[in-house]
């Protein structure tokens, strides 16, 4: 990912393709404030400096805490990663109180990715699908042109709009689906096969969604490609 200088930019703004300098690393940024924020000061306080449980999970909600409340405070809108995030680690403080039978253990983990899976089917029907805003920086690159496709898109073609809608489908489902398989495998096998298990349905879940969401994410970038053209 190359860095845009000034120069290249004013010079794209001449001819009507102005970017920002690292437009897709900017697009990207709120998407690891958000999740990556989060997850990384969890781990760093839970496996790297031996914090409890409870402690790590209340202090890495810092994060998704102060971007909801700013979202909502500054923009008065709800920045929904970020609420999302909230909403794992509070339902992960709830179960922390499971605790001593490995199986209810193995279970507790699945269920933070049921919950994930619910709130993006969920938010499907509305007019924001969750996962649209984790597709769109990798369809509009940062692009002023493909970023003004986008929002006319979703304002106005049904096409583009049932694209949206299947891409959290196939998300919200592909997540779910992770999600019973262990909660069943959890209390039917082995807990020593489930152990290793657990991370294969994992990162099975994700191919499954990154590969089958293909079929809403190709249509919707030669949509946001053809009308960005077009302007």
């Amino acid at each position: 990912m190359s860095q845009i200088t000034a120069t290249s930019a004013a010079g794209a703004a001449a001819t009507g393709t102005a970017k920002a300098p690292q437009p897709l690393v900017k697009a990207l940024r709120p998407l690891a404030v958000d999740i990556a924020g989060p997850l990384a000061a969890y781990y760093l306080l839970h496996s790297g400096l031996g914090a409890s449980e409870f402690a790590a999970l209340a202090w890495s909600s810092v994060f998704p805490v102060a971007r909801t409340v700013l979202g909502l405070v500054k923009d008065r809108t709800l920045n929904r990663f970020a609420a999302l995030m909230l909403g794992v680690n509070l339902v992960g403080l709830l179960l922390t109180a499971v605790s001593g039978d490995a199986r209810l253990m193995l279970a507790k983990e699945a269920v933070l990715s049921g919950f994930t899976a619910l709130a993006i089917l969920g938010s499907a029907p509305t007019a924001r699908p969750l996962m649209s805003a984790a597709l769109r920086p990798f369809l509009t690159k940062g692009e002023t042109a493909r970023e003004a496709a986008w929002d006319r898109l979703a304002a106005g073609s049904r096409p583009f709009r049932r694209y949206e809608r299947l891409f959290s489908v196939v998300w919200g489902s592909a997540l779910l689906a992770e999600c019973v398989a262990r909660v069943v495998g959890a209390f039917t096998l082995p807990v020593a096969t489930m152990a290793w298990l657990s991370t294969v349905l994992l990162v099975g879940a994700i191919a499954a969604g990154s590969l089958l969401g293909q079929a809403a994410a190709q249509p919707m970038e030669k949509l946001v490609r053809t009308e960005a053209a077009a302007a």
